[in-house]
């Protein structure tokens, strides 16, 4: 028993009840709790009393190394003690890095295929070709998932944020603001492409790496043969990120699975659709192209998108763990 206080105890306190109490009246949900202090008299306001033990150990540890070391017991959601300026801050980080990342995508995937592919002519062994486009596009995402896969994931397409919607991978109160991100940057990337296309006299750009069906497909493809071929390739590209994040997958492999992968998805389709299986990336490049691409363009919205949450939802179903 403590001398000289109003507060007495003989028994340590449960911490967690103590602290869940504290959630429960929205403090630690409306990111009120700043300091120790606050949390002492939060809860010696309501319970009336306040054991020292619970102090000492607040005081011992600092608030947010307690909260979090409660939240990984499973007594409360780590993110439920985080304020909202903490919230806002992290979501904008990962939304500069969507920006960034599918900026490179389109920047190094569409600058290959228009600067490099044919460079010197159909004549020239200086080209890189379908096979170095493709490569292209793979090295992109690889780079990009070990550069910023820890900020946002590293999505750089709007089929694979809901896809991993569709999945319960990502949550769907940032998904719209991933998909604005990935379009804006591969808007900036077809912007600057464009820039540096043009910077040479009696450049044409043509279709610009846009994709299409029909006249504008590369091998001529119908929309019915383009529109299997990009839903079926999406479907598939999900399945690959679905496994290879897996926490049951080796550690630290998922950028070079998921970024051969698409390399293997160009090397398919390229003749077919000039390959989007991203929304953003064919959004950009069909702005500047000088093509009636902006027409087609439906096609590698929905497509893409039926592919990416299709084939989220099968790996979920069939493949993800009971847990998940």
């Amino acid at each position: 028993m403590r001398r000289g206080g109003s507060c007495a105890t003989t028994n340590p306190p449960n911490l967690g009840k103590i602290w869940l109490f504290v959630v429960q009246q929205g403090v630690c949900q409306q990111g009120l709790i700043t300091n120790v202090g606050h949390v002492v008299r939060t809860v010696a306001r309501r319970k009336r009393t306040m054991p020292w033990p619970f102090t000492a150990r607040l005081r011992s540890l600092g608030i947010a190394q307690w909260c979090t070391g409660v939240a990984a017991r499973g007594i409360v959601p780590s993110s439920r003690w985080r304020g909202p300026v903490r919230r806002d801050t992290e979501v904008t980080k990962k939304l500069i890095a969507e920006v960034f990342g599918t900026f490179w995508l389109v920047f190094g995937g569409c600058g290959a295929a228009v600067l490099a592919a044919a460079f010197g002519g159909t004549d020239s062994n200086l080209g890189i070709g379908l096979v170095g486009v493709s490569f292209a596009f793979g090295l992109t995402v690889l780079t990009m998932a070990y550069a910023i896969g820890h900020i946002s994931g590293c999505h750089l397409n709007p089929a694979v944020t809901l896809g991993l919607v569709a999945g319960k991978r990502h949550p769907t109160r940032e998904a719209l603001p991933y998909i604005v991100a990935q379009t804006v940057g591969a808007v900036i990337a077809a912007g600057v492409l464009y820039v540096i296309a043009t910077g040479k006299a009696g450049a044409e750009v043509g279709g610009f790496a846009s994709n299409g069906f029909g006249e504008l497909s590369p091998g001529g493809y119908s929309l019915l043969a383009c529109l299997v071929a990009e839903v079926v390739l999406t479907f598939f590209f999900l399945i690959i990120i679905m496994g290879a994040t897996d926490r049951r997958a080796p550690a630290g492999f998922a950028p070079i699975a998921i970024g051969l992968g698409l390399t293997l998805i160009h090397l398919i389709s390229i003749p077919v659709t000039n390959t989007s299986v991203n929304p953003a990336r064919s959004t950009g490049v069909a702005l500047f192209a000088q093509t009636a691409a902006l027409s087609q363009l439906w096609l590698f919205w929905v497509a893409p998108i039926i592919g990416g949450v299709l084939g989220a939802i099968t790996y979920q179903a069939l493949l993800g763990e009971k847990s998940e």
